[in-house]
């Protein structure tokens, strides 16, 4: 039986508080799990987050850290909580799904799409789902807590920026969505902060309108304690041609929002302390 893989980590190499996510990036499906697909891989690829891993490069190769989950979404999603479970995709589990995201169809393991109806010919056997916590969701998530937790302990705060991407549908008004949970992932002047450095690049900007996080921002920020977490979703037009997987002109412009962003954010947490102290 196949081991998923894990987690792919960049430690961190510059001296400022900030780790960046991507729970989405995975794009290796294997046989067994295309050949459980109702309809193949083209139902599966639309729950990516296309190219997020390659816009945060620029960032990572500026030695910020990252966490970069290389497992597709169809296979578990990591922005979910363990208790988001669709009986639908897994077999001998509570007959109630629980959760808004799980009561339609995109839990823990997806089971359908509004494009697609379906995914899986069968619910995902017991055990299975549980290796797929045990190899791919416990582990995204364990390295996230450990290098928070490390950067917290060397500078006294750290942000956690976890990244997505959002389809451009009719009317949508914004190019970057920032979620902090109506205030619960992280402190109020760090979301304002990422707002003004997005909008002052030249993006349309709105808070926690249609996405205002999900599981990682909701485990792993503590605003209280020092740890802030913002989940951004970047609009796909905005460094996506039409066919929405090939990178357009735009693309390296979103990359150095992503660094620009990630590394004020940074700044901010160690000049602040200063200025306090200044005050």
């Amino acid at each position: 039986m196949r081991r998923y893989p894990a987690p792919t980590i960049h430690p961190p190499r510059g001296s400022l508080p900030l780790l960046i996510s991507v729970p989405h990036s995975g794009t290796d499906y294997d046989a067994a799990l295309l050949a459980n697909a109702s309809q193949g891989i083209n139902s599966l690829v639309p729950l990516e987050d296309p190219q997020v891993d390659r816009l945060c490069w620029r960032a990572i190769s500026s030695g910020l850290g990252a966490i970069i989950q290389n497992v597709p979404r169809a296979v578990i999603d990591c922005n979910r909580g363990e208790e988001e479970v669709d009986p639908a995709s897994v077999a001998g589990i509570s007959p109630a799904p629980v959760g808004l995201r799980a009561r339609h169809g995109l839990g823990l393991v997806p089971s359908r799409t509004y494009r697609h109806g379906a995914l899986w010919r069968r619910p995902v056997d017991r055990s299975e789902f549980n290796r797929r916590l045990e190899q791919v969701y416990r582990p995204f998530h364990m390295a996230i807590e450990e290098r928070l937790a490390s950067l917290q302990a060397t500078f006294g705060e750290a942000v956690l920026l976890d990244c997505h991407s959002m389809p451009d549908r009719p009317g949508m008004a914004a190019d970057i969505v920032i979620g902090d949970r109506y205030g619960e992932t992280a402190a109020g002047w760090v979301t304002a902060e990422a707002a003004r450095i997005a909008t002052e690049a030249g993006y349309r900007v709105a808070l926690n309108d249609p996405y205002a996080g999900g599981a990682i921002v909701a485990r792993h920020g503590r605003p209280d304690d020092q740890v802030h977490a913002l989940q951004i979703e970047i609009n796909r037009a905005t460094y996506l041609l039409a066919d929405g997987r090939t990178a357009s002109r735009g693309f390296d412009r979103v990359a150095g929002l992503i660094e620009t962003l990630a590394t004020g954010l940074g700044q901010l947490m160690l000049e602040r302390p200063l200025r306090d102290a200044a005050e």
